[in-house]
Order: C-alpha cells, then sequence, then structure tokens
C-alpha cells in the first residue's frame, strides 16, 4: 500500500463518519475540488475551507449510508478511487446505489487536487491510464466485511 493510497482510506473513512475536519488532514491548503455538472453539488471550490464546506453539504443529506472504496489505481502523482456510494437521504425511503470515480492530485504528500467523475472510463482517461494498462503494484482493490452487511 502506498501513503497516498493510506491517505485516501483515511479521507474516505472520515466522510462515513461525517468527521469533516479529519477529511482534511492530507489537504494542501490550495486544494481544488471539481464536482462536474449533473452531480448535485456540481462546482469549482478552492481552498481547505470551501472544500470542507462543499463535502459537509453534501454528506448532510444524508440519513445514513456509505461511500467506500473499491479499487486505487495509482500513476505518478494521479490517484482514482472506484467507488460505491448507497446512501439513503434525509426524509427518503428508498436508498440510492451507484458507482463512479473520484481522481486525486498528490504533491509532496499533500492532496492538491480532488475530482469526481460519473464515468470511471473518464477518470482513467483524466489520469492517463488505459483500462488495463497500470502493473499489479499500482492497483489495490479494496474488500470490507461491511459490504456484506449492507442493506
Amino acid at each position: 500500500m502506498t501513503p497516498e493510497v493510506d491517505a485516501l482510506q483515511r479521507f474516505f473513512a472520515a466522510i462515513n463518519r461525517n468527521d469533516m475536519q479529519a477529511m482534511t488532514k492530507d489537504f494542501d491548503p490550495q486544494i481544488l475540488r471539481v464536482e462536474p455538472e449533473g452531480f448535485p453539488t456540481a462546482g469549482t471550490y478552492r481552498g481547505i475551507a470551501e472544500v470542507q464546506a462543499h463535502v459537509g453539504k453534501g454528506r448532510g443529506t444524508w440519513a445514513e449510508g456509505r461511500c467506500e472504496p473499491e479499487k486505487f489505481l495509482v500513476n505518478g502523482e494521479k490517484v482514482v478511487v472506484y467507488l460505491h456510494a448507497r446512501v439513503r437521504l434525509k426524509d427518503a425511503t428508498e436508498w440510492i446505489d451507484g458507482r463512479f470515480a473520484d481522481g486525486f492530485v498528490f504533491r509532496d504528500g499533500r492532496i492538491t487536487e480532488y475530482r469526481s467523475f460519473g464515468a470511471r472510463a473518464q477518470a482513467l482517461e483524466w489520469a492517463g491510464i488505459r483500462d488495463g494498462e497500470l502493473p499489479e503494484s499500482h492497483a489495490t482493490s479494496v474488500r470490507r466485511s461491511s459490504d456484506a452487511r449492507q442493506p
């Protein structure tokens, strides 16, 4: 496991516990967050305070649920994370289930960019990864025991 993957596991664990302070532990002060059109809180956010508020706003709509990393793909300073989100929003009875990808850029051990992609192929293209191109040492799959407990 790389230091970048360790940092991203901490990042998603913090989001899942709704700990917006811990979520920013590995952020560069000038972090850039881009959420694309079509996402609930689409836009560009700069700096720890804006990104923290942005993620907190989205996470604050959850009544319950999780966003779990399934796979980490490292290509130089870029990391693509395949994600599986299963959440129930406040005032809703139906669960929302989806798979997508986030992309991160690391510099000097800090997260400088955080981007979301609706299609995993878009994230791979952004990171300069061709499907199946990375050696196994650059890909880490994740299987959690919590997967079996998901409603």
